[in-house]
């Protein structure tokens, strides 16, 4: 059975409508998140999955697969599920649109302990050090038992630091991998309260009794979520190109 990586994209971002499409050192944004998920020792194949004929068209100029996908997907994992159908999928990674920091080690290290410890989701953290993102909603951040599992995700800057006696935050990285067999029941899930709350994807997986294992990282990249967030991965990509 294959081992794939998805790529969600959608147009209407409501913070950067057309984020996918944004022009990141001179090429789009999701250039550089497939370039990157093409580097994966492990991964059979790499799709982009659309429902906009502009972010398809974009992807297959330099030379991804894209599959389009319907309008009436609600989610990122309900569009990286309608691309995988019928592919003969044993392992499925959703790596967000937006992260064109990340790196095909981490890509591969959540094949491996989905292949190798037969959980059915990973995915990645990475220590988080800056009181800026802390506190920032749009960060997502994550908090683990003892074995690795997450407990929680949440937008609000858990867990909450009372003195110095502190657990180490940790900030969730917008990378996801599932066995078929629970992507499969994911899709049918009903959405939780939590999930609605944050606006988090991944609760749905905790709210219905799922165990999600995380891998801890040294990742120094962040996802595209505003202008300043683009600005500033300009000038960092700026600076790695020359």
């Amino acid at each position: 059975m294959k081992k794939i990586i998805v790529i969600p994209a959608r147009f209407g971002s409501t913070r950067l409508p057309g984020k996918p499409l944004l022009d990141l050192c001179g090429k789009p944004l999701i250039q550089w998140v497939y370039e990157r998920a093409r580097e994966s020792r492990l991964a059979d194949e790499v799709l982009i999955a659309t429902d906009d004929e502009q972010i398809g068209d974009a992807a297959r100029s330099f030379g991804a697969e894209a599959v389009m996908t319907s309008v009436a997907c609600t989610s990122g994992t309900d569009r990286v599920y309608e691309a995988v159908r019928g592919r003969n999928a044993g392992i499925v990674i959703n790596l967000q649109g937006d992260e064109p920091f990340i790196r095909s080690d981490m890509v591969d290290a959540i094949f491996s302990v989905i292949d190798g410890e037969r959980v059915d989701a990973a995915t990645l953290c990475c220590p988080l050090k800056d009181s800026h993102e802390y506190e920032n909603p749009n960060t997502v951040k994550v908090v683990l038992d003892r074995a690795g599992f997450a407990l929680y995700f949440s937008r609000a800057p858990i867990p909450y630091v009372r003195d110095d006696r502190r657990a180490a935050p940790y900030k969730h990285v917008g990378i996801y991998g599932f066995s078929m067999s629970l992507l499969e029941k994911f899709v049918n899930m009903e959405k939780g309260r939590l999930e609605e709350t944050e606006s988090l994807e991944q609760l749905r997986i905790l709210e219905n009794g799922y165990r999600i294992k995380v891998l801890t990282t040294q990742y120094d990249g962040f996802g595209i979520d505003t202008e300043e967030d683009l600005q500033r991965a300009n000038k960092m990509l700026a600076l790695y190109i020359h």
